[in-house]
């Protein structure tokens, strides 16, 4: 009886775990197939610096009023470009570049804008919101237009209808616009809207323009108030008859009503939202350009990632035999997951991005040599199980870490896409894309290949084919020695604060070389006799000494230079060498042009970055205990401190690139840590008795392996990265092998060792006196 129970079981379970592949395989392929279908259809659109696009050259006017905002000095015209990038990122144009060139000039680049017409009126609207109390109808009785009786308190306009109708001075302005939103009324059927919300002054003044329209009779024209925008009436409804007089509308909220299809709602709401420009601008001019990183570049690029890509697949398949190849055919459906993803999104792909890419890639490795390790220790600690129970055990036991580890990394993007601008907007939104890809890689796609090739009769006889049979190199090595690195933690901090003063003397005595997007430069414009290619301008720069302009294509003959601290002698020097390559040369424009990323993207960036660490710290915190938080916030800093100092000591350039490669950093840091911390967790919840540092010790030599594993596959990529690109991917590649290294180090000496020193200080952590955590866990 009991045998014939036993045996029911274990059918059970077997027809259980045979339906869960089964979902998790069609899951599989309903995402592939989808993945794949949006790729072979919809192309993804490449940024400024892959691709080129768009250039629209916009001018400043002064107006005739007494305001002394209507000036349009430098001051002015560098407000109206935080104004413009507020109207261009609500336009859905992603990582555009935007500078102020001379005092009246602003050169703005769209990548892949299909109608750069039509992005030049939105962005060229002064979009100058008022309210007015109407008057009454200005016609006369043959039907002609009488004018205002006092044109300083009042003005005349005509109606949607055309009616003119005298309007008293403003009540309100643009100031008191708090909001804007396109909305669609589903419900009464009126179609699109704008619903505009007032600041806290704004309503009151709302309140009693309303109060005083709400005295005249239903259908008088003084019962209604006309919105304008750019001096045009946009609506002029009546107040309603339920609203009593002297009363007025409370709350603050209206709706601009008309025949608004969704694209003229959307872009009248971001007009008013984003506010009115300072001063008017105009488009002067408006052409095609090139990219700014060259055809050679990105050819150089695309080379050395095939050739690490191929590395690393390699290394894992030698570790991993088995699993490895099945891992690696994973990467790839990720690379076609995030791939459709970026492309069903309209997503805009620059070097920003494709550090992301990059991050995403080290996580899906990581997931995967998570599983693996985790598998081979159970196969060692169960006396040899089937590699099948093995690897079903070693993805249960690598969940924890696999979800900690994205979830802090998505918290940081998401907050980088709400709170930033620019590129650092840009590595939030395919950073997020590619940790939800390498997600769905290493937990669906892998496990459902790697369940099924373990499965199989001839791999059960041979279980050392799939790579979790043996414990491997590093393993073996740390269990015959076991070393006892946390015996003086507080040397390894020691170490540390030591790095990090090097470092930052670094700051301090060479200090920091900002680039162009940071500091502004010079820029200047060819007219060239015959076409010059810029990968040939470029390389001829730099032979002359000048390795770190910006080149692009400009129209059908024309050239444009970016250079930061260009004297006049050297502005000559770069005009000769393009007259050697291009001909007769004519100098078109020669310009002081504004960073690209200016006060405010620099502003909204360490706003979003420092949500970010809050975030990640209070999570940690919640998730494990505040010291084991805090303990990673600081080794992030720690790697910041020495990535920052390092490009300072070798007197490379702070750009976006190294921008992109600092956040890129940044979340290796904090993944590395939370998955040592993950397995200090799960030693203190089985074992109260042992003390904290000999707890961490053990956890640090049971995931060093997966360390050194995830490491040499990013690597692999970097170092390839740093050998056969251009120097501005090199300098990308030699930051993130210096991140890597740091970061390595922080998460194994830093972290653990300011846990060690945060942490309960009882030598017994455990018995009656054991802390816990949330949900009762072991702290």
């Amino acid at each position: 009886m009991l045998k014939r129970r036993d045996k029911r079981n274990k059918r059970n379970r077997r027809n259980k775990r045979h339906r869960s592949l089964r979902a998790r395989a069609l899951l599989a392929l309903a995402v592939i197939a989808g993945s794949l279908a949006i790729a072979l259809t919809t192309p993804v659109r490449l940024g400024l610096d892959l691709r080129g696009g768009t250039q629209i050259t916009l001018e400043t006017r002064s107006t005739l009023t007494t305001d002394a905002d209507a000036d349009a000095d430098a001051a002015a015209t560098a407000r109206t470009v935080e104004v413009l990038r507020g109207r261009i990122d609500a336009l859905g144009v992603a990582e555009p570049t935007l500078v102020r060139s001379g005092d009246h000039r602003i050169l703005v680049e769209l990548p892949g804008v299909h109608d750069p017409k039509k992005a030049a009126d939105v962005l060229g609207r002064t979009a100058q919101l008022t309210v007015h109390a109407v008057l009454g109808p200005a016609g006369t009785a043959d039907g002609a237009t009488s004018p205002p009786a006092d044109p300083a308190k009042e003005r005349v306009l005509p109606d949607d209808s055309g009616q003119p109708l005298r309007l008293r001075a403003a009540d309100l302005t643009g100031r008191d616009v708090e909001g804007a939103e396109a909305r669609f009324d589903q419900q009464g059927g009126a179609g699109w809207h704008v619903t505009v919300d007032f600041s806290k002054t704004g309503q009151d003044r709302w309140r009693q323009v309303t109060a005083r329209a709400a005295c005249h009779p239903a259908g008088d024209p003084q019962r209604r108030v006309a919105i304008v925008l750019d001096n045009k009436i946009i609506s002029s409804p009546q107040v309603d008859p339920s609203v009593p007089c002297g009363t007025g509308i409370p709350g603050g909220t209206t709706q601009i009503t008309g025949s608004f299809d969704d694209t003229e709602a959307r872009e009248l709401a971001l007009l008013i939202s984003g506010g009115a420009l300072p001063v008017p601008v105009e488009t002067v001019e408006q052409r095609t350009i090139g990219a700014t990183l060259g055809d050679a570049a990105i050819e150089a690029a695309a080379r050395a990632a095939v050739i690490g890509t191929a590395l690393t697949a390699l290394f894992i398949i030698a570790v991993y035999r088995l699993l490895g190849l099945l891992a690696t055919a994973a990467l790839a459906c990720y690379g076609l997951i995030s791939y459709a993803a970026l492309a069903a999104l309209g997503a805009t792909l620059t070097l920003p991005g494709l550090a992301g890419f990059v991050l995403a890639i080290g996580m899906a490795v990581d997931a995967n040599v998570l599983v693996f390790e985790r598998a081979r220790e159970e196969y060692a600690a169960r006396g040899r199980p089937s590699p099948r129970s093995a690897l079903t055990a070693g993805f249960r036991g690598a969940l924890s870490a696999i979800a900690d580890s994205n979830i802090t990394t998505l918290i940081a993007a998401g907050l980088m896409f709400a709170f930033a601008s620019g590129p650092v907007r840009g590595f939030g939104i395919t950073l997020a894309i590619g940790v939800l890809a390498s997600m769905v890689s290493a937990l669906v796609i892998s496990r459902v290949l790697a369940e099924y090739a373990a499965g199989r009769p001839a791999v059960r006889r041979r279980p050392r084919v799939t790579g979790i049979a043996s414990t491997g190199w590093v393993r073996d090595r740390l269990l015959r020695r076991e070393p006892f690195l946390m015996r003086r933690p507080r040397r390894w901090l020691a170490a540390s604060a030591v790095l990090a003063v090097v470092a930052a003397s670094g700051i301090l005595v060479r200090g920091l070389d900002f680039g162009i997007e940071f500091t502004g430069g010079r820029l200047i414009e060819y007219a060239t006799n015959t076409p010059v290619d810029p990968d040939r301008a470029r390389t001829a720069l730099t032979d002359a000494g000048f390795p770190r302009t910006v080149v692009q294509s400009s129209g059908e003959t024309g050239l444009t230079v970016r250079a930061e601290n260009l004297t006049n002698a050297d502005a000559a020097t770069v005009t000769e060498t393009i007259g050697a390559l291009g001909g007769e040369t004519k100098k078109v424009r020669d310009e002081l042009i504004g960073p690209s990323m200016g006060d405010e993207l620099r502003r909204n960036a360490l706003i979003a970055l420092s949500l970010a660490l809050g975030a990640q710290l209070l999570y940690l915190a919640v998730r494990f205990r505040w010291f084991f938080g805090t303990a990673a916030v600081v080794a992030l800093a720690h790697d910041v401190v020495i990535l920052i100092g390092a490009f300072a000591w070798l007197g490379k350039p702070i750009d976006g690139v190294f921008l992109a490669a600092l956040l890129t950093v940044i979340g290796y840091s904090v993944n590395d840590s939370v998955v040592l911390f993950d397995r200090v967790r799960e030693l203190l919840g089985r074992d109260r008795a042992t003390p904290l540092p000999r707890l961490t010790n053990q956890a640090i030599l049971q995931t060093l392996p997966r360390t050194v594993n995830t490491g040499m596959g990013a690597a692999f990529i970097l170092t390839a990265l740093a050998v056969l690109a251009d120097d501005t991917l090199a300098d990308f590649a030699l930051a993130l092998l210096i991140g890597l290294a740091v970061g390595t180090w922080s998460s194994v000496f830093t972290a653990a060792s300011l846990t060690i020193e945060l942490g309960p200080h009882r030598k017994p952590f455990g018995g009656a006196a054991v802390t816990t955590g949330p949900s009762g866990r072991p702290g």
